[in-house]
């Protein structure tokens, strides 16, 4: 039996619903530029000028209680939300800055309400940092895209690359646009967890495009036909590892956010959305744009022939 016949045996076929996929995929997009320029990020104070305090009450109360007490103070809060596996910490944010002393004033009216001993914790940035840390991590996604186009245009071929660079860019923006729909936090975490999504994102496709590479070398493509058939046969090949390694990474991701402290929350929430777009994405969108560009290309040769 020759490879054409055995990509052609294959019977499952996520080639032919493509551009279903795309528009998928487009729609998600849309919603996500419409939420950012409407909503936006609810940016953490990693990200912008301010104070955040952290109060460890350890009962449960009630938001506008908190922000009463803050208010008495004379300190103008931003917001106070409520954190905590037990729903029993308050998270206050300042639009500016405060000093040594307010934030002592604001210990004695809180331990006043609550008990002395109830513990803060603050974290201050100034918009000097702030910028400084925003584009650090803009940088470091595009350093890391960039080396990544060089790899795999190396070890495979450019289409390769530029296929699993939209793919990548398309993961990370959904689950940026998640974060900004649900107006979750983004913090530093945050930053870590999509560079980390940015690793896994190729890895699958790698995996993907190495079978069909290695497919390639012994097939005829006499049709765009051909090209589709391996395509399929290719994703076939590895689609048990791919969702076998997702659902496992996605089972530890899981377990610690809900039972990780809040630190890492926002770091695992945004590791579990890049996991499954990731995988979504090595299956859907790069291998596709692969073999919609490869088959133009095929046209233009047989034509020029």
């Amino acid at each position: 039996m020759n490879y054409n016949q055995k990509f052609d045996e294959y019977k499952l076929d996520f080639v032919k619903h493509r551009k279903k996929y795309f528009i998928v995929s487009l729609v998600l997009i849309v919603a996500g530029i419409i939420s950012l320029l409407t909503m936006g990020l609810n940016l953490g104070v990693d990200f912008k000028s301010g104070t955040r305090v952290q109060v460890q009450i350890g009962k449960t109360f009630q938001e506008d209680e908190v922000k009463q007490i803050v208010e008495k103070t004379g300190l103008k809060t931003g917001s106070v939300t409520t954190a905590g596996d037990k729903k029993d910490m308050a998270v206050i944010q300042f639009a500016e800055p405060i000093h040594k002393d307010e934030f002592a004033k604001l210990t004695k009216a809180v331990q006043d309400k609550y008990g002395k001993n109830i513990s803060l914790q603050e974290s201050t940035v100034n918009p000097i940092i702030s910028r400084e840390l925003a584009r650090s991590a803009v940088y470091s996604i595009l350093i890391a895209s960039v080396f990544i186009v060089l790899y795999i245009t190396i070890r495979f071929e450019f289409r390769f690359a530029f296929s699993s660079i939209l793919a990548l860019l398309h993961n990370v923006f959904l689950v940026i646009t998640i974060f900004s729909l649900f107006q979750i936090e983004v913090d530093l975490p945050f930053i870590a967890g999509i560079l980390t999504i940015v690793g896994y994102s190729i890895h699958d496709n790698i995996i993907i495009f190495d079978r069909i590479r290695d497919n390639l070398k012994h097939a005829k493509l006499k049709s765009t036909q051909d090209i589709e058939d391996l395509v399929n046969y290719s994703i076939g090949q590895t689609l048990a590892r791919s969702i076998n390694t997702v659902l496992t990474v996605v089972i530890c991701a899981l377990a610690l956010y809900i039972f990780g402290g809040e630190s890492i929350r926002n770091f695992m929430l945004a590791l579990i959305i890049g996991l499954i777009f990731g995988a979504y994405s090595s299956i859907f969108i790069a291998s596709q744009i692969w073999v919609s560009w490869r088959e133009r290309d095929f046209k233009k040769q047989k034509k020029v022939a």
